[in-house]
């Protein structure tokens, strides 16, 4: 792996952040990014709090030189980070829901206390959430397989185990985790994604034997909830902020809002403003996250210069500072601000609502093409 002890995993200095770009090795990651220690970017984290885009990750990789064609793929998955978030945008609240299909069977609406406690029977399972915890990184195909048994093989509905892991998620993406959570469940997709032990052993270099996984995918989809996987848990997640400080404002100034979602370095940076980050309690009661998360953000917040947090909703510090002229980017959890909606960087002009990533790709393809072309 990229990391073999969990230290500075990931770094929170833009400089640093930068110097991860550069050594994105595309290519290698096509044919290695299901592996345990596959050729992965450890980038999400900073595309999840806005602190870089995936178009500006993609010029980047032009700029060195990567022939388009050549890292597809990688593009790609860039492609599906931008996907959740337009069906985020055009289906609003209802992405809380099974948004396709309802999910089937459902047996608790809590979560297994062996996904809770890493004790599931399943080594390389329970070695990831003890790592996930601690790091707040869990690989994608990883993920996957945590999805597969808390909704298909332990029964639970998708919401309370996706809330679970976006709670301790450095890379905390509504979108992207509710929905590949229902795509895993069967609620978003035509059919459930079921993982064994044969596919786990392969792609994270266990060799166990002999668990209620080490069957075939039909026998799987088949069987009674495994012992280990019976009792569940209700969750009880919170979010600590910070301590509610005064702010200084100058009223002569216009006032530039970020926020969890928007932690851009460079978003207005040679203009004279009042910079934020407001912290809304209304949004992370919703949506909570873990304490590392939080002082991770904390940490992201520190590339911008002569930013102010404010512990409050938006209309409070709206109306006790008695601000003017407010700009933010657009996002769907500040689509209650007012003032000027900057629009968000795409990697593709492709927008709107598309059933299934392909269709959505199809249509991104056709501007890669000519990049694909004159590479």
């Amino acid at each position: 792996m990229l990391f073999e002890n969990d230290i500075e995993m990931f770094p929170t200095s833009y400089k640093e952040i930068l110097q991860r770009i550069d050594r994105i090795d595309p290519v290698k990651y096509s044919n290695t990014r299901n592996y345990k220690n596959g050729a992965v970017s450890y980038l999400s984290p900073y595309i999840s709090r806005g602190v870089i885009s995936t178009k500006f990750v993609f010029n980047e990789l032009i700029e060195r030189g990567f022939h388009a064609e050549r890292m597809e793929k990688f593009i790609q998955e860039l492609a599906w980070r931008d996907y959740w978030q337009q069906v985020w945008i055009h289906k609003g609240d209802a992405i809380n829901s099974d948004l396709k299909n309802s999910q089937h069977p459902i047996a608790n609406l809590s979560i297994s206390k062996g996904i809770i406690d890493a004790n599931t029977g399943v080594d390389a399972i329970d070695k990831a959430i003890l790592s996930f915890y601690k790091t707040g990184y869990m690989h994608n195909h990883m993920r996957m397989y945590v999805a597969s048994i808390a909704c298909n093989v332990a029964q639970s509905h998708w919401k309370v185990p996706a809330k679970w892991m976006y709670y301790h998620l450095l890379d905390a993406d509504w979108a992207s985790n509710a929905l590949s959570w229902q795509w895993v469940a069967g609620a978003n997709s035509q059919k459930k994604y079921y993982a064994n032990q044969e596919n786990i052993n392969k792609y994270f270099f266990s060799n166990q034997k002999d668990t209620y996984l080490d069957k075939s995918y039909g026998a799987i989809a088949d069987m009674d909830i495994p012992d280990e996987l019976v009792d569940t848990v209700h969750l009880a997640l919170e979010t600590s902020l910070p301590h509610k400080q005064p702010i200084e404002i100058d009223e002569s100034l216009p006032t530039c809002l970020y926020n969890f979602y928007n932690l851009d370095p460079n978003w207005k940076k040679d203009k004279a403003v009042n910079r934020i980050l407001l912290l809304e309690p209304s949004h992370f009661k919703q949506y909570p996250v873990s304490k590392n998360s939080i002082d991770f953000m904390l940490k992201l917040a520190e590339n911008i210069d002569a930013i102010q947090i404010y512990v409050g909703e938006f209309k409070e510090l709206s109306e006790a500072y008695n601000l003017k002229k407010i700009s933010f980017k657009a996002h769907p959890f500040s689509s209650h601000y007012e003032g000027e909606e900057e629009k968000r960087e795409w990697m593709f002009s492709v927008q709107g609502y598309f059933p299934s990533f392909f269709s959505f790709w199809k249509q991104c393809k056709k501007e890669l093409l000519p990049i694909i072309i004159t590479s």
